[in-house]
């Protein structure tokens, strides 16, 4: 099965596309597509997703096996499916929790520390890395950047919306700044760390301030 991070070789990563769907508000409205990703990700989450068939996810649905794959050809295309939506779901909290914090020095910080959290704590995508830890370390170093490059775009546009309302100097290179606090964020989420305690969100927080909001003044 493809690694979940990233997807086909040379197709858009999960993340890309997780993002794109965030951003352009895509709307599934296929209610037994949702109800198939519902039963999907339950039954990935208790079981885990080499022990589960799509015979179980159908079950599980309250559908026909038939119907499963009318919906979704291969297991592995269910997994991908599934894995995006979730990526999906964390843009789109992060895109509203975003607009609770005061100045950019929050946002940055709540940035850094709601991904850690939002990842390592989802059931499905941090059960993952617990399984195979290193999972997301092997898709950032062979899909040739592109799972850190949609982040960092992603955290780029951010920087540059914070410099059109004034927020951030113009001369900033967004782009290079978001690339270092992506590199920082993907290291904890893929090596663990002997020195920050990753669930100590104040221990998060102070070092995000202390260490990430300098770069806006770099």
């Amino acid at each position: 099965m493809e690694q979940p991070f990233i997807g086909a070789p040379g197709a858009e990563s999960l993340l890309e596309r997780a993002y794109i769907d965030a951003v352009e508000q895509v709307d599934d409205a296929d209610d037994i597509r949702v109800r198939v990703l519902d039963a999907a990700y339950e039954q990935f989450c208790r079981m885990g997703i080499q022990r589960s068939t799509m015979e179980d996810v159908a079950k599980r649905a309250g559908l026909s096996r038939i119907t499963v794959y009318r919906r979704f050809a291969t297991k592995d295309t269910l997994v991908e499916h599934v894995v995006r939506r979730e990526y999906r779901r964390y843009f789109d909290r992060f895109l509203v929790e975003i607009k609770q914090a005061e100045t950019v020095a929050d946002r940055v910080v709540l940035g850094f520390v709601s991904s850690l959290r939002a990842i390592r704590g989802n059931p499905l995508i941090g059960g993952l890395m617990a399984a195979e830890p290193g999972l997301l370390a092997s898709s950032m170093i062979t899909d040739d950047g592109r799972t850190l490059a949609t982040v960092r775009e992603f955290v780029a546009g951010q920087l540059r919306q914070e410099q059109h309302a004034g927020n951030v100097r113009t001369e900033l290179d967004a782009d290079v700044v978001a690339e270092l606090m992506v590199r920082v964020s993907g290291s904890f989420l893929a090596i663990p760390s002997h020195v920050i305690d990753l669930d100590d969100e104040e221990q998060l927080a102070a070092l995000a301030r202390r260490y990430l909001v300098p770069l806006l003044e770099a």
